[in-house]
């Protein structure tokens, strides 16, 4: 089945989520076995896609529940992805993926790489004295979306949130731009729209925000996310800049969560994944892997009073219909 657990070798437990999420998605594997090897024994020992594909190798030939993913921590401790260090699994994410993207040597799978995961916005920018606009073309990895509104109240679902990330947002005051038509400040019109998304979409829920002391605070609060998500059915026309071919491909279902529990200096990760080849769903919990079914995937919905209970973090859709 490929559901084969990672030792923890020194608090790595958001590194091990986050390379099961990568391993069983078997259009990055396929990817991933295409990669030239290197030469010399120094430079496998530093290509971290290299190290992945002979984790992903030892994890498929062996029969053990478990196996170590030592010579890859050592190989991204040379680029200060440290062990027994608490990361933050969207922060590690794009890190592993960047990585991995450097390193490939091979132009097609670069690209490859990039069709797979990167999200094309346009942001528009409209000055509202004159109706001057710019626009500029620009990607992300992830879409980081806020759970709470302006006002500080929670937004109630993930399709709110996606509302909220993509509503045009009014720029006054001290927030105001130099219009060079006008040749002052002016007020001015921001929003961002949507072009393209990926074959692998992930999802970042910003549960962890700056209180005015600084502090660090985690939102635990209870926010579903479905399992099967329709861009075209959330996103108003405004909200999009792609035709009709590429829209039709915006119909996407959950393949995993990387989920915390805990605070935000004491935490832990693991990963609800479901196999793409059996169609079933499991938790990867370092070591331990385990069969789970949906209602414990739903779990991680969050609740306001459990602020130590396991909360969705990234969440990664697959597209239905490809292209």
């Amino acid at each position: 089945t490929g559901a084969v657990g990672l030792y923890n070798v020194g608090q790595s437990c958001c590194l091990n989520s986050l390379l099961q999420v990568f391993l069983m998605n078997i259009r990055f594997t396929g990817i991933l076995r295409r990669i030239t090897v290197p030469p010399c024994a120094a430079q496998k020992r530093r290509n971290v896609p290299y190290q992945m594909l002979l984790l992903l190798e030892e994890m498929q030939c062996g029969k053990r529940k478990a196996v170590s993913p030592i010579n890859l921590a050592c190989c991204l401790s040379a680029y200060r992805v440290k062990l027994f260090v608490q990361y933050d699994a969207a922060q590690l994410f794009l890190t592993l993926w960047n990585l991995i993207k450097r390193q490939m040597k091979k132009p097609e799978l670069v690209e490859e790489l990039s069709y797979l995961y990167t999200i094309c916005v346009q942001e528009h920018l409209a000055c509202q004295k004159c109706s001057s606009e710019t626009k500029r073309n620009s990607s992300m990895l992830t879409l980081p979306l806020p759970v709470l509104d302006s006002n500080s109240d929670m937004l109630k679902t993930l399709e709110d949130c996606l509302q909220y990330f993509f509503r045009p947002e009014e720029l006054t005051d001290h927030n105001m731009c130099f219009c060079e038509q006008c040749g002052r400040k002016t007020p001015f019109l921001q929003s961002m729209k949507l072009v393209h998304l990926p074959q692998t979409l992930t999802i970042h829920l910003k549960r962890f925000c700056f209180e005015k002391s600084a502090y660090v605070h985690k939102l635990s609060h209870y926010l579903p996310f479905p399992q099967d998500l329709d861009f075209n059915a959330i996103l108003t026309e405004d909200q999009c800049q792609a035709d009709d071919n590429e829209k039709a491909t915006w119909q996407y279902e959950l393949f995993a969560v990387v989920a915390h529990s805990g605070s935000t200096s004491c935490g832990h990760y693991c990963a609800y994944i479901r196999s793409l080849t059996e169609c079933k769903w499991y938790c990867f919990n370092d070591s331990e892997v385990c069969q789970v079914w949906w209602d414990d995937v739903k779990c991680t919905y969050g609740h306001f009073n459990l602020h130590w209970g396991e909360t969705a973090y990234l969440l990664i859709y697959m597209k239905k219909h490809p292209q």
